[in-house]
């Protein structure tokens, strides 16, 4: 690893600390079950604290937009605050920041308003970037976006989360809103502060035919890497963003976002198979399976290490340093949180030997956090949180990351 490799864990703002203000808390009805999901919010400086414990130099969080802006017109000066209080204790800790701009929720007046089909979204979303950029001050790290597909597969294909919509012409026009938003976001970022470095983070996945043998697999697999994969990495190396959708012609358009990253975020997990199956939706039946004998995590994935080399190698076309910003696996077993790490770090390490520039590597997460529409029950902090008494457990996965990177700093 070169000098200055960003080791950190992931977190993402609203999954430990809630929102009255958010569209989350009204579209899962069980967040009203949940009160402990606010609690990282008033206990920030003790769990800010466990980061140096836990040896990283580095950590990614967000910022939730609902609070600082809970109405179009109003700023919460105090949320504004509390966000530059913790970059201010990770600076004084020595632990570099990284702040997301966006991970999935909205204000609720911005989803009833103004959502990503909307062409006015761009307009409200920068109007926070201007305001955080010129508030929040001590950050070099930014990250614009957080999985622009998986808010579109939930929010605008499946219609599981905000804003609940069922449409794929929809769902094209928000991506290129959300790109261009990007794009004028990386502007503002850069005009306001000296040396940052402006990413986007990207949700990517090894994606393979479950027959090998057919032909009808090996062309839906072909057309979800394009979709998948393929669409943002094209979209920011070419200026046009081509969608793909199985049985449907392809759209096209441009967006003007080349040149606007200093840096490229890819999350990965795991690996999925695809099926044609005609009685499905867009005739494709999505599965996970066990060939590697790693096991399925607790959320059903398989755990497939050489599927981030693949999506590194991917990525690297892009000719911009890169970050792997999530990687992590939803477990109560130490021992395979552990067999994890091991395994997607020794990964990491040979790409970094092959010569892919690769900055820094985040885990997911560093606490139990909120999985979203799975709740509570899917643990993949490095500290366990007691969710009827609030404690944090240093686990033996946390002790193990940190023997990781005194290993590899020392190396």
């Amino acid at each position: 690893m070169r000098a200055g490799f960003l080791w950190g864990v992931s977190t993402s703002a609203f999954q430990l600390e809630g929102s009255p203000c958010a569209d989350w808390t009204s579209w899962d009805c069980a967040l009203q079950a949940y009160p402990q999901v606010t609690a990282h919010y008033e206990r920030f400086r003790e769990d800010l604290g466990l980061l140096k414990e836990l040896g990283v130099n580095a950590y990614r969080f967000s910022l939730e937009w609902s609070r600082i802006q809970p109405e179009e017109d109003v700023w919460n000066e105090e949320a504004i605050e509390h966000y530059q209080e913790v970059v201010n204790i990770l600076n004084g800790l020595g632990i570099e920041p990284m702040v997301t701009l966006h991970h999935f929720t909205h204000p609720a007046w911005f989803s009833e308003r103004s959502c990503w089909h909307e062409g006015k979204s761009a307009e409200a979303f920068l109007g926070y970037v201007k305001k955080m950029v010129s508030a929040i001050r001590g950050v070099r790290y930014w990250l614009t976006f957080n999985e622009p597909f998986i808010l579109l597969l939930g929010g605008y294909l499946e219609g599981c989360m905000p804003p609940g919509i069922r449409d794929y012409r929809l769902a094209i026009r928000a991506l290129g809103n959300i790109l261009r938003s990007h794009g004028m976001a990386y502007g503002i970022i850069h005009s306001e502060i000296s040396g940052a470095k402006v990413g986007l983070a990207h949700n990517m996945a090894a994606l393979a035919p479950w027959c090998r043998w057919n032909p009808l697999d090996r062309q839906l697999a072909h057309l979800a890497r394009c979709f998948y994969n393929h669409c943002i990495l094209e979209a920011f190396r070419t200026g046009q963003l081509t969608v793909r959708f199985p049985f449907r012609r392809p759209i096209a358009f441009p967006v003007p976002i080349q040149g606007t990253l200093d840096f490229f975020g890819v999350n990965y997990y795991t690996r999925v198979h695809l099926r044609f199956n005609p009685f499905r939706k867009m005739g494709v039946e999505l599965r996970h399976r066990d060939l590697g004998g790693h096991g399925l995590t607790d959320m059903g994935w398989e755990i497939y290490p050489k599927g981030l080399r693949k999506v590194l190698e991917l990525a690297c076309a892009l000719g911009v340093p890169l970050m792997v910003t999530e990687n992590g696996i939803a477990t109560t077993d130490s021992s395979r949180k552990i067999a994890f790490l091991r395994d997607h770090v020794e990964v990491l390490k040979r790409c970094c030997r092959d010569g892919m520039d690769i900055r820094g590597y985040f885990y997911w997460s560093f606490l139990d956090n909120y999985e979203w529409l799975h709740g509570l029950d899917k643990r993949f902090g490095l500290y366990s949180v007691d969710f009827s008494t609030l404690e944090r457990k240093r686990t033996p996965a946390a002790s193990y990351y940190s023997s990781l990177i005194r290993n590899f700093s020392g190396s």
